[in-house]
């Protein structure tokens, strides 16, 4: 049985890096990378925390959700973010 619910999210990772995808379950989603399962990138960048979702009623609008994300500046995610009242440290405000 197919998912009603399809979500876009963002997870921070260890590095102050984002990375972003669709799923249609979020807890496995935020578990799966910190126990070495899923993506290259994220395995090599843990621990990593889910950040931010957003629920959609079509796999088509969560995705299209996901690609301009992606498309944003790392200071256009960020203020995406903070206007959603998640905060986000950057490397830029911590000093590193």
């Amino acid at each position: 049985m197919a998912s009603s619910e399809h979500y876009f999210y963002v997870l921070l990772c260890a590095d102050d890096s984002f990375y972003t995808g669709y799923t249609t379950d979020t807890l496995r989603r935020d578990r799966a990378p910190n126990k070495g399962i899923g993506s290259k990138y994220t395995k090599a960048r843990r621990p990593v925390q889910m950040i931010y979702k957003e629920v959609f009623g079509s796999r088509t609008e969560a995705t299209k959700a996901e690609a301009a994300f992606k498309k944003l500046s790392r200071k256009q995610k960020e203020n995406f973010l903070k206007g959603r009242a998640i905060g986000v440290c950057s490397s830029e405000s911590n000093g590193v």
